[in-house]
């Protein structure tokens, strides 16, 4: 085999390829392949760092608010909030 015998499959491979890859990327920008939009039963609403790899975060799960801490070894629930739609129907007198 010659040389340009053997670089046309290699460049039709990497044509190929380039065209699988820049498919995927069409798709993922356009929401073809849309994973966030999905709705979920666990929602992560807020996280704050405590310091190297532990961090407290608020999770709703089926309408209840949970305050947990993770830590690279443990996951521990803090706190259970009370329901968001309960606090806004019943707001405190001043």
């Amino acid at each position: 085999m010659e040389a340009p015998e053997v670089l046309q499959p290699i460049l039709a491979l990497l044509f190929i390829l380039a065209l699988i890859l820049g498919g995927a990327w069409v798709a993922r920008r356009t929401g073809l392949l849309k994973t966030r939009g999905k709705a979920t039963a666990i929602r992560v609403v807020g996280s704050q760092s405590l310091g190297g790899r532990s961090f407290i975060s608020i999770v709703e799960v089926e309408n209840a608010r949970l305050v947990i801490g993770v830590t690279p070894q443990n996951i521990s629930l803090l706190h259970t909030l009370e329901d968001k739609a309960t606090t806004n129907s019943n707001p405190s007198d001043a």
